[in-house]
């Protein structure tokens, strides 16, 4: 890596770019987002990359339905805390359901993310959810769908004034012989009006997320603004 003090060796690379684009010599040729020859030193066991290529499958919205049988399945145990309730569109009755209820439930792009190739029903037109009616029908494995959740408010200061935004936490969880959960973590924010898209790429932002510590030994994450 480039510096102003010179080269210098990089052992772990975390990933934020597609899987194609990530080296040219090795997938597109036209890519100028990745390093040349990137892929021949990662083979060779020289460098790490922590989200290594092909674990963008977790991201298919698809995966996340099938959670709970995951976890009987390869640990025999029941989840402690339950999923989001998740209609899979694929499926006939299911997407019955969905249609009929394009009105309460947000609907979620399986390979899409940054909040694009959503529907949130309760705030879209008709003619908004007539359109992803037929973008379901039409592509059915492409699409699942959830009841609308009623995420906390923070106080936030917009333009000149403050108000209540619709807030998610992001906690980081270090998984190796044993399991951490780093204090604190990403507090995204929805700074459009009445917005439940926090994510960045829609016009959301990101808040200070304190610790607050107490002689409690569990003590609890508190988000200020």
């Amino acid at each position: 890596m480039r510096t102003t003090k010179g080269l210098e060796r990089v052992d772990v690379m975390y990933r934020r770019i597609d899987d194609d684009f990530i080296d040219p010599l090795a997938f597109r040729p036209d890519s100028l987002l990745g390093v040349p020859g990137l892929m021949e030193v990662y083979r060779a066991g020289r460098v790490a990359i922590a989200n290594a290529l092909g674990t963008g499958v977790a991201d298919d919205k698809l995966t996340y339905a099938y959670v709970p049988q995951m976890i009987r399945y390869y640990l025999d145990e029941e989840q402690i805390i339950p999923n989001v309730p998740t209609f899979l569109c694929e499926d006939p009755t299911q997407q019955a359901h969905v249609l009929g209820n394009l009105d309460k439930l947000v609907v979620k792009a399986t390979n899409a993310s940054g909040g694009y190739g959503m529907l949130v029903g309760p705030h879209a037109s008709e003619d908004l959810r007539l359109e992803f009616a037929d973008r379901i029908r039409a592509n059915p494995r492409g699409y699942i769908a959830q009841p609308t959740l009623c995420l906390s408010r923070v106080p936030t200061l917009i333009e000149e004034t403050f108000e209540g935004c619709h807030v998610d936490l992001r906690p980081y969880i270090l998984y190796g012989q044993d399991i951490y959960v780093n204090p604190g973590g990403l507090t995204r924010v929805a700074l459009k009006r009445g917005s439940l898209v926090v994510n960045s790429s829609q016009g959301g932002g990101s808040k200070d997320t304190w610790v607050v510590n107490s002689v409690n030994p569990n003590a609890q994450l508190q988000i200020q603004g």
